[in-house]
C-alpha cells in the first residue's frame, strides 16, 4: 500500500519524478562522480540506536526503519508519525560505528523539496491578505529583463503564480537542463562568480527560451519555486526565509526551522553522506567536495529546496493543513488543494499548490496528499492522508553501494501503518514544542 491508497497504484517511476523535488537528476549536468573510496560509513562495527519515547502500539515503524536503514547502511533516520492531530510517534535513528554521531527526535536535516510547501503557502498567505492573486502574473511582480543581446521569451509574460507553483509555467528539466543545479553554466553565461545568487539564475533564465507554452502540460520544476520565492520577497518587503518563519511557522510554534547552510551545520543538524563526489559551485577554484558540502548551492534552492526541520517540525507544518486556523483560511487551503485546470493524471493523482494530492473515493472520501525530497545526502518523505493519519520521514543520505531503491519507504511506511492494531491516545506535542 503507498499514499495513492484509494484508486490506484503510483508507480515507482511516477514517485520519483517528485523526488526530483531539489534535485534527483542532478547528476546528469552537476559534474558527480563516485569518489575514490565509498564515502558512506564504514558500518562493519555499526550499531543500532532508537531515541525518543519508544511507543509498543507503534513497534511497526520502529522495525520497519531499522530494516529499512540497516539494508542502505543510512547513518541517520528520523520518523514523527501522527494520528487525529496528535503527535503519537517522534524517533532518532542512528545506525553508525560513530560515537559522536547523535540523532535525536529534533535533530535537523534538509528536507530538500518538502520545502516547496512552504513556499506555496506563503503564496497562498499573501493571497489571502490581499496583497496578490493567484492568476497574478510573474513578470508584473518581478523584472524578468534578459541578459544584454538576447531577447526574451514572449510566453514569459504570461506565466501566473497559479502555474509556477503548480509545474506548468513553461520549464521541463527533461528538454532543457534545470537551472537551479546548473550554476556553472549560469555564471559563465551571466560573467558573474560563483557562488550565484537565486536572482542570478532568474536573470539566466529570462534570456532563455521555454520548453513549452505556460499551462499546457505539468513538468516538475524547481526554478518556478525559486520565482515564487523572489516574489514573496517583493510584495511582503521581507526576506523569503523572515516570511516563512514569521508569517507560517512562528504561529504554529516551529521555531527549530531555518535554511540550511552549504558547509556549516546548525547546532543539532545531521552530517550528510553520499559515495560522489563533485566540483564545488561555491567559489571558482574546481576543488572536488563531498557532494552534498558544496556540489550544490543550497543559497540558490532556498525557496525549493533550502530548509532544514526535524520529523516532529514537518508533521506540526503539515498538520497546518488540516483545518482552517491562524495561518490559513478555508478559501486558502481550497486553493492549495485544487484540482487544477489540466485536471487528474492518468495516475488518479495531480500536483496541488506544493503538494501532490491523491482524490480518495474508496473506503471513504477526501485526500491523500504527499511530497519527497532528495538531493546528495538527503532523501525525505511527507504524507498526509485522508484518515487522519500522516508521517515525515527524513534520512541523512540518498545513495549506498546496496543498490536499493529510497522510495520504498513510501510502501513500507503504509504497511507499517496497517500493523497497527489500536493507535495510542497519547500525545507527544507538548514534549517537542
Amino acid at each position: 500500500m503507498t499514499v495513492t491508497e484509494g484508486n490506484s497504484r503510483l508507480s515507482r517511476r511516477t514517485l520519483g519524478k517528485l523526488a526530483v523535488g531539489a534535485g534527483f537528476g542532478a547528476a546528469t549536468y552537476g559534474g558527480f562522480r563516485a569518489a575514490s573510496a565509498d564515502t558512506t560509513s564504514d558500518t562493519a562495527a555499526a550499531t543500532w540506536k532508537a531515541t525518543g519515547t519508544a511507543v509498543p502500539a507503534l513497534s511497526s515503524f520502529d522495525s520497519t526503519m531499522k530494516s529499512f536503514m540497516q539494508a542502505r547502511n543510512i547513518t541517520a533516520g528520523q520518523l514523527a508519525v501522527t494520528y487525529k492531530g496528535r503527535l503519537v510517534l517522534a524517533r532518532g535513528y542512528k545506525w553508525s560505528a560513530d560515537t559522536a554521531l547523535n540523532v535525536q527526535p529534533t535533530s535537523l536535516f534538509r528536507v530538500a523539496s518538502l520545502s516547496k510547501s512552504l513556499t506555496a503557502a506563503a503564496i497562498v498567505k499573501l493571497v489571502q491578505d490581499g496583497k496578490l492573486t493567484l492568476t497574478t502574473k510573474v513578470g508584473s511582480i518581478l523584472d524578468l529583463t534578459p541578459p544584454a543581446g538576447q531577447t526574451r521569451d514572449p510566453r514569459l509574460a504570461n506565466v501566473t503564480l497559479w502555474q509556477v507553483l503548480q509545474h506548468t509555467g513553461g520549464w521541463d528539466s527533461s528538454v532543457t537542463p534545470d537551472p537551479q543545479w546548473n550554476d556553472r553554466v549560469v555564471a559563465k553565461a551571466l560573467g558573474v562568480p560563483m557562488e550565484l545568487y537565486p536572482k542570478d539564475v532568474i536573470k539566466y533564465m529570462s534570456g532563455q527560451l521555454l520548453d513549452f507554452t505556460p499551462g499546457t502540460k505539468v513538468a516538475y520544476c524547481n526554478f518556478g519555486y525559486n520565482l515564487a520565492g523572489r516574489v514573496i520577497e517583493a510584495v511582503s518587503g521581507l526576506p523569503y526565509a523572515t516570511y516563512v518563519q514569521q508569517k507560517l511557522l512562528t504561529p504554529l510554534g516551529i521555531t527549530r526551522m531555518a535554511q540550511g547552510w552549504s558547509i556549516a551545520k546548525h547546532t543539532g543538524e545531521v552530517p550528510y553522506v553520499s559515495k560522489y563526489t563533485g566540483t564545488t559551485v561555491l567559489n571558482e577554484t574546481g576543488d572536488v567536495v563531498p557532494a552534498p558540502y558544496g556540489s550544490f548551492s543550497m543559497r540558490v534552492m532556498d525557496a525549493h529546496g533550502g530548509w532544514i526541520a526535524s520529523a516532529v517540525d514537518m508533521v506540526r507544518w503539515a498538520s497546518m493543513f488540516d483545518k482552517a486556523g491562524t495561518v490559513l483560511g478555508s478559501t486558502a487551503l481550497g486553493q492549495v488543494f485544487k484540482t487544477p485546470s489540466l485536471g487528474v493524471n492518468p495516475d488518479g493523482w495531480y500536483y496541488g499548490l506544493g503538494w501532490a494530492v491523491r482524490p480518495v473515493t474508496t473506503g471513504g472520501t477526501g485526500r491523500n496528499t504527499w511530497h519527497v525530497g532528495s538531493m546528495p545526502g538527503t532523501y525525505t518523505l511527507l504524507v498526509r492522508t485522508y484518515h487522519g493519519m500522516s508521517w515525515a520521514a527524513l534520512f541523512n543520505q540518498r545513495d549506498d553501494a546496496s543498490g536499493l531503491g529510497y522510495g520504498d519507504i513510501d510502501a513500507q511506511l503504509w504497511t507499517a501503518a496497517g500493523k497497527v492494531t489500536a493507535w495510542p491516545t497519547n500525545n507527544l506535542y507538548s514534549t517537542y514544542f
